[in-house]
């Protein structure tokens, strides 16, 4: 088996069960990094692109987005990483580095040819993976590496529209959705010092959530129970992927207030123009983060011991993993241990 052999688990079409699948990654490029894959987390977009649910899959497909590893290889023109450094790699795997957005630091805005990890490039469900060198995020020493993984995804993804809607401790925030994304923005907001308010249909985690850091737990599915909340919140993150009734939810900003996306519900928004224009308020949405936003948010998990909480399963074990977080059960991110 040549150096540049990969062994993975792959579906070989849309809703396959994933199975064992190797083949030959080529040299490395340049500006490259490969990574001997330690643990990667399992996310509902790896399940998604599995599917092909987004209608942007190619198959086989080699999932997986939330990569913790150590370096193997260093591409000629890699800068500021080692041989045998720990870093982790998330949603995005490439991108220009000479478009406008790329220029100015928003290289997850890449207009000039970005490559997600897992559309049309092997991810981290195997035993390697490569990315761009600057998408090779350094782990600080402190933080547990069988647990970071979801903090590239999942949790940089709720970690950013906090620095982008420059949210501070006087704020009151609610997080729609307690999963793998919302119980990250809790244990992150919480560290942040905001007041939180978490929605969930399903108010048996009410205890767990309090636990974890929300002052107020709210059934996301009770229209009285919002209909209270009217004027409150300075930001709401949705990370939910099913609709809810969003005029209800608007009603609960503050002045200038925010609804933002980060779920993916397929239907499109039913909203009023009144509704916005009343308070000055805003829908907005964000994909993940820069690597810039990548390294402060592992800096700032490190410095406050925020660790998402996760499942372990060994990757042999990917099917019933899989299976695990359909069920809804997972709590709250499942990652999977590289056994090969």
């Amino acid at each position: 088996m040549s150096n540049n052999t990969i062994q993975a688990y792959a579906a070989m079409s849309a809703g396959a069960l994933l199975e064992p699948y190797q083949f030959d990654a080529g040299e490395l490029q340049p500006h490259q990094v490969e990574v001997k894959v330690e643990y990667c987390g399992l996310c509902h977009s790896d399940i998604s692109v599995l599917n092909n649910d987004w209608g942007s899959s190619v198959y086989p497909v080699v999932a997986g987005h939330e990569i913790i590893g150590t370096i193997t290889q260093l591409g000629s023109e890699a800068k500021g990483l080692q041989i045998g450094q720990r870093v982790g790699i998330g949603w995005t795997a490439e991108s220009c580095q000479h478009c406008d957005p790329c220029i100015s630091g928003q290289q997850v805005l890449c207009t000039g040819g970005q490559v997600a990890t897992i559309v049309g490039h092997a991810g981290g469900f195997a035993d390697k993976v490569r990315a761009g060198w600057q998408w090779a995020i350094p782990l600080p020493e402190d933080l547990d590496p069988e647990s970071a993984g979801p903090l590239l995804c999942g949790g940089i993804t709720v970690f950013d529209p906090i620095l982008k809607h420059q949210i501070q401790a006087i704020h009151h925030v609610g997080v729609i959705g307690i999963g793998g994304l919302g119980h990250m923005a809790i244990k992150l907001l919480k560290a942040w010092g905001c007041e939180i308010t978490a929605f969930t249909s399903n108010l048996d985690k009410t205890d767990e959530l309090k636990a974890m850091g929300a002052d107020h737990v709210v059934n996301s599915r009770d229209p009285a129970a919002i209909k209270t909340l009217r004027g409150k919140f300075d930001l709401l993150l949705s990370t939910v992927n099913v609709t809810l009734d969003w005029q209800a939810y608007l009603a609960t900003l503050a002045p200038n207030g925010t609804v933002h996306m980060l779920g993916l519900p397929l239907e499109p928004m039913q909203i009023s123009a009144g509704s916005l224009i009343g308070g000055a308020k805003s829908v907005t949405g964000s994909p993940t983060g820069s690597p810039a936003a990548l390294r402060q948010l592992l800096k700032f998990a490190a410095r406050k011991n925020i660790a998402p909480q996760i499942e372990l399963f060994p990757m042999s074990e990917i099917n019933a993993a899989i299976e695990r977080l359909h069920s809804g059960q997972a709590r709250y991110r499942i990652v999977l241990k590289a056994d090969f």
